[in-house]
C-alpha cells in the first residue's frame, strides 16, 4: 500500500499533537500525592511538640505586607502617588507588619507619549521621599526589589548612572541584586529571599519582559536556600512570575520548592482579565501573582500562625481587613509544607482584624449555621472564637465572619475550610500563566503562528479570488502593497507553501534530531522535552531556542523566498483589470483556473 505524503505529515501532525498536549496537562497539574523525591525535603522545618495547639493564645503568630508595581509616574496619573503616600502613612502604620514586600517596578520608567523608555530620577525622588517623609520605615522594614520597568529600562549595568534604584531604594543601597533578610519574632524566624531575575543590561522595552537568573545569582539563591534551612518559614518573593523566569538546572521553582510562598507581580492580572493569579507548583508551595497598584490599587496581607500561611487580596481604602488564619483556606492548603493537623487539633477560629479605628463588633459562622459565633479580641489584631472541630470532619464548609468598626464600616468573607484534605480547584488560566513557561506559551507560540497562519489565511483568499468570490485586497500603502503580493504568490507555489508551513509546524511539535544525549544513552529531543534512557526530561531553553530559529531564520527565510519568486504564479490576480475576467479569459491566459490555484515551479 502507498503511503502519500499528506498521510506522513497528518501522523506526525497527531502524534506531536498528543504528546504537546500530554505535556501541557502535566504542566498544569497541581496534585502533588507525594513528597518530591530529589533530595528536597518539602515537609515544615519545624516540627510542633505535641503541646503545642491552636488556642487562643497570640504566640507563633507573624504577619507582613505585600504592593507590587507602583509605576510612578511624572506623565501618568498622579494619584499613583497620592494614594502611596496614604497607603505608607495610614495602613500600614494601622497594621504594623514585620516587614512590607515591594516587588518591583517601582516607578513607571515611560516616556510622556507611552512608546520611549528610560530612568526619570524624578520618578525614583518621589519613591524616595514617600518612604521617608510618611515615617513607614519606623513602622516596618521596608523589603523592595528591582522590577523591569522602573529599576531596568534602559540600564547599562549595575554600576551605571541610571541605576538609580542603588541610590533611591531601601534595599538596593545594601544589596545590588539578590538578598536575604531574617525576621524573628519570638521562637518563630521567617527568612524573606529576594529573587532579582532582572536582565543585565536592561533594554528597552518592549525586549524586557522575561527575566533571567544567571548561573551566579542562581548560585547566590542557592546559597541563601541553605540558609534559610535553620530558620522555622521561607517566603520567596521578586518582580517576575516564575513562568517569565529563565534559569538553568535545578530551575527557579525547583529551588524554591522548600518555602511556603513565592509572592510576585509583573502580569498585572492581565489587566483584570485574570484576577487571583494563584497556583500551587509541582513542589506543592504557593505561587501568588499580586494585582497590581499601578491601577487597581491593590495590596496584600499575609499571615503565618502556627506553621499556617494565609492570605488576602485588597483594595486600597478597605475597611476592616479580615484574615481567617484557622481553619485556613482549603484552596491554599499544602499538606507537605504546613502542620495542617493542627487545624483538626485546634480549639479555637482564629481571626485577624484591623482597621482605621476600633473593632465595635466581630462575629463567625459556619456554613450558614443561623447562630454565630462572637469573636473575642486577645492581642494586637487577633480575634477568637471557641470551636469544635469534629463537627466538620468531612468535606468542605464555609466559614463567614463579619466585622464592624466603631466608625460604622462594615465587611464580610466568606471561604471556604476543610479537615479531611477536600480541596477546590484552581482556575484553569491562573494556572496556565503561572506553571506554564512563558517562552512556549508567549514568544514561541507566537512566532509559529505568525509564520504559519498568515500564509495560510492568504492562501485561502487567493482562492476566493480566483473563484470570484471576492476581490482582491488593495492596501492603502505601497510597502504592504508589494509585500503582499510577494506573499500571495509564494502561497500559490505549492512546492514552497507546502514546506515552508509544515516546517513550522513540526518545529514545536517533532522530535528535532536523535542523539547520544548522554554518553552512552541515545535519547530523543523535541521541544517540549527530552526522552532519554526511559526517562522524560520536560522542556525549558528548547521553547527559547525555538523562539530564536523562527525569529532569525524562519521568517527571514519566508521574507526572502517570497521575495526570488515574484511574478510567478498568482499574478493575474494582481493584473490591472483583473477582477474583470471572466472565466474563459482565464483559461485562455493560463490552461486552467485549478493551474492558477495551484501553481507549480
Amino acid at each position: 500500500m502507498r503511503v502519500g505524503l499528506g498521510a506522513i505529515v497528518w501522523t506526525i501532525l497527531v502524534i506531536g499533537g498528543a504528546s504537546l498536549v500530554g505535556q501541557v496537562v502535566r504542566v498544569l497539574s497541581i496534585d502533588l500525592r507525594e513528597p518530591l523525591d530529589d533530595g528536597h525535603d518539602t515537609r515544615p522545618r519545624r516540627r510542633e511538640s505535641a503541646q503545642v495547639v491552636l488556642d487562643s493564645a497570640a504566640d507563633h503568630l507573624i504577619w507582613f505586607m505585600q504592593i507590587s508595581d507602583l509605576h510612578l509616574s511624572v506623565f501618568q496619573d498622579a494619584t499613583r502617588a497620592t494614594h502611596f503616600r496614604e497607603f505608607a502613612a495610614s495602613t500600614v502604620a494601622t497594621i504594623r507588619p514585620a516587614v512590607v514586600l515591594a516587588s518591583g517596578d517601582l516607578t513607571d520608567a515611560k516616556a510622556a507619549d507611552m512608546l520611549g523608555s528610560r530612568q526619570y530620577v524624578e520618578e525614583w525622588a518621589i519613591y524616595s521621599n514617600v518612604l521617608r517623609s510618611t515615617g513607614v520605615l519606623n513602622n516596618t522594614v521596608w523589603l523592595d526589589i528591582r522590577g523591569n520597568h522602573g529599576n531596568n529600562f534602559n540600564v547599562a549595568s549595575l554600576a551605571s548612572e541610571e541605576n538609580y534604584y542603588q541610590k533611591y531604594s531601601i534595599q538596593g543601597q545594601r544589596h545590588q541584586r539578590s538578598y536575604m533578610y531574617t525576621y524573628t519574632r519570638g521562637s518563630d524566624s521567617v527568612a524573606f529571599i529576594a529573587v532579582d531575575a532582572c536582565l543585565l543590561p536592561g533594554p528597552r522595552r518592549p525586549f524586557n519582559f522575561i527575566g533571567m537568573v544567571t548561573a551566579s545569582e542562581m548560585r547566590l539563591l542557592e546559597e541563601f536556600e541553605m540558609a534559610s534551612m535553620r530558620h522555622n518559614y521561607t517566603i520567596w518573593f521578586g518582580h517576575y512570575p516564575t513562568s517569565c523566569i529563565l534559569s538553568s538546572e535545578p530551575g527557579i521553582r525547583r529551588l524554591m520548592g522548600r518555602g511556603l510562598a513565592y509572592m510576585c507581580g509583573h502580569l498585572h492580572t492581565l489587566g483584570g482579565l485574570v484576577p487571583n493569579m494563584y497556583t500551587r507548583q509541582h513542589t506543592g508551595s504557593l505561587e501568588l501573582e499580586l494585582g497590581d497598584w499601578k491601577d487597581g490599587r491593590i495590596f496584600r496581607v499575609a499571615a503565618i500562625d502556627h506553621g499556617l500561611f494565609s492570605f488576602t487580596d485588597l483594595n486600597h481604602g478597605t475597611w476592616p481587613i479580615i484574615l481567617v488564619t484557622n481553619p485556613k483556606h482549603a484552596l491554599y492548603a499544602m499538606k507537605h509544607h504546613e502542620p495542617l493537623h493542627l487545624i483538626k487539633e485546634s480549639t479555637h477560629i482564629r481571626v485577624l482584624l484591623w482597621s482605621l479605628c476600633a473593632i465595635a463588633e466581630a462575629r463567625v459562622r459556619i456554613d450558614d449555621s443561623n447562630s454565630w459565633l462572637a469573636l473575642s479580641h486577645e492581642e494586637g489584631p487577633l480575634y477568637v472564637a471557641k470551636w469544635n472541630p469534629n463537627t466538620y470532619v468531612e468535606g468542605l464548609h464555609l466559614i463567614e465572619v463579619f466585622a464592624r468598626d466603631a466608625s460604622g464600616r462594615v465587611a464580610t468573607l466568606t471561604q471556604p475550610f476543610s479537615l479531611d484534605e477536600s480541596q477546590p480547584s484552581f482556575r484553569f488560566w491562573p494556572r496556565a500563566l503561572l506553571m506554564s513557561n512563558i517562552s512556549m506559551f508567549f514568544l514561541f507560540g507566537i512566532m509559529v503562528c505568525v509564520c504559519v497562519v498568515p500564509l495560510c489565511v492568504l492562501r485561502y483568499i487567493h482562492h476566493l479570488v480566483l473563484e470570484r468570490r471576492m476581490i482582491r485586497p488593495r492596501p492603502k500603502w505601497k510597502i504592504c502593497n508589494m509585500w503582499l503580493r510577494k506573499l500571495w504568490v509564494l502561497v500559490s507555489v505549492d512546492r514552497l507553501f507546502w514546506p515552508i508551513v509544515v516546517t513550522a509546524v513540526y518545529l514545536p511539535v517533532g522530535p528535532w534530531f536523535v542523539g547520544e544525549v548522554i554518553e552512552g544513552h541515545i535519547g530523543v529531543v523535541f521541544a517540549w522535552g527530552t526522552i532519554v534512557n526511559r526517562s522524560y526530561l520536560p522542556g525549558s531553553l528548547t521553547y527559547a531556542y525555538g523562539f530564536f530559529q523562527m525569529l532569525v531564520f524562519h521568517l527571514p527565510l519566508i521574507l526572502a523566498v517570497a521575495h526570488c519568486i515574484d511574478f510567478r504564479g498568482a499574478a493575474e490576480v494582481w493584473a490591472p483589470r483583473c477582477q474583470d475576467w471572466d472565466d474563459d479569459t482565464i483559461s485562455k491566459a493560463y490552461g486552467s483556473q485549478e493551474h492558477v490555484a495551484q501553481s507549480d515551479l
